[in-house]
C-alpha cells in the first residue's frame, strides 16, 4: 500500500487584494493548498472543518485530485473560516484587513481510524495545541512536518518549542526564525532551531529560495523565477505540501532524497503564485512539475 500524506489545518475563503487585481470568495486555508500540493504526489488526507456556506465546487476541487475527505467536519449551521488581506505594499508580507474564524474557532481535530496509521504527516500553520492534538492521534509515523508563524510564536511560545521537540521537520520562514530564536543571523537560527529537536529545519526565504538545516548539512534552493507574481498566498504551504508528497512516493529518507523534496516543494509554490487562490495549483499537471524540476536543475548547476 503505497505511503499517505495527512494533511491538517485550515479550510477557508479569502479576499485578496495584490497589484494584479482582487479576487473575493475564494478558496483558501493551509491545508488547501498542502492537500492539492501532497496530491500530485502521493495519496493524500484532509483533516479540518467548513461551514455550510462552504461551496460545492471547492469540494469537487478535492474529489477530483482524489483527496480523501473523511477526515473533514461540515457544520451545516456554521461559517466557514474566512479571512480578507492584501498584498499592495509588499508580495512577501500580507495586510490583515478582517478575520472570521466562524467553526474554525471550536475546530477539534479528529482523526478517523483509517487515518491513525498515516505516515507522513504535515501539520499545517494552526494553533500549536491543535498540531499537539493531532500527534496524539497517529499510531506510528515515518515522518511529521509541522509548520507555523508569527502570530503562534507571540501567542503560544511555548507550544510552539514543544510542537518542535516531537518533529522530525520544521517549518518556517526567515523572519519568524528570528523571532524564535531571538537571533538575527538565519544561519545561526537554522542551527539553534535544530536544537529544539527538528532533524531537518527549513527556513522560507520568499522569492530567496529556501534553506534546509540537517544534522551535518545546509541546503540552498533557489526559487522559481517568475515573471509576474499574482497571489503570494499558499505558496509555503504548497511547498511543505509537495515537499511531504514527494518523499511519500519515494519513500526515501536519504540526504540526497530530502533535498530534491526542497526542489520539488520550490517548483510547485512557484506554480501557485502565479493565479489568485488554488488556481494555478489545481491546473499544475506532473508534467509541468518535473519540466520545472529540471529548469531549476539547470538554473543550479556549475
Amino acid at each position: 500500500m503505497p505511503n499517505s500524506v495527512l494533511v491538517v489545518g485550515s479550510v477557508a475563503l479569502d479576499n485578496i487584494e495584490s497589484p494584479a487585481g482582487r479576487a473575493e470568495h475564494i478558496l483558501g486555508g493551509a491545508a488547501s493548498y498542502a492537500s492539492i500540493a501532497a496530491s500530485l504526489f502521493a495519496p493524500t488526507r484532509l483533516v479540518g472543518i467548513v461551514g455550510g456556506d462552504f461551496p460545492e465546487e471547492h469540494l469537487q476541487l478535492f474529489r477530483d485530485r482524489h483527496i480523501n475527505l473523511d477526515g473533514l467536519q461540515i457544520d451545516e449551521k456554521g461559517k466557514t473560516f474566512r479571512w480578507s488581506g492584501d498584498y499592495n505594499d509588499d508580495l512577501n508580507q500580507a495586510n490583515t484587513h478582517e478575520t472570521h474564524l466562524g467553526v474554525f474557532e471550536t475546530f477539534n481535530p479528529t482523526l478517523p481510524d483509517s487515518h491513525r496509521e498515516s505516515t507522513f504527516v504535515l501539520l499545517g500553520n494552526i494553533n500549536p495545541e491543535l498540531q499537539l492534538r493531532t500527534l496524539e492521534q497517529v499510531n506510528n509515523p515515518k515522518l511529521v512536518l509541522c509548520d507555523t508563524m508569527n502570530l503562534w510564536i507571540n501567542l503560544a511560545r511555548e507550544k510552539v518549542l514543544e510542537i518542535f521537540s516531537k518533529v522530525h521537520v520544521a517549518v518556517l520562514n526567515d523572519t519568524e526564525s528570528k523571532m524564535l530564536t531571538g537571533d538575527d543571523n538565519v544561519i545561526t537560527a537554522g542551527k539553534k532551531l535544530q536544537n529544539l529537536g527538528p532533524e531537518h529545519v527549513i527556513i522560507k526565504k520568499g522569492e530567496h529560495g529556501a534553506l534546509m538545516f540537517s544534522e551535518k548539512s545546509i541546503f540552498a534552493s533557489p526559487s522559481f523565477p517568475l515573471d509576474e507574481v499574482k497571489d503570494p498566498t499558499g505558496a509555503g504551504d504548497s511547498f511543505a505540501g509537495a515537499f511531504m508528497g514527494y518523499l511519500a512516493s519515494t519513500d526515501d529518507l536519504s540526504a540526497a532524497n530530502l533535498r530534491r523534496a526542497v526542489v520539488y516543494g520550490s517548483v510547485v509554490a512557484s506554480a501557485t503564485v502565479q493565479d489568485f487562490s488554488a488556481t494555478a495549483l489545481a491546473k499544475l499537471s506532473r508534467d509541468e512539475v518535473e519540466s520545472r524540476f529540471n529548469a531549476m536543475r539547470q538554473l543550479s548547476q556549475f
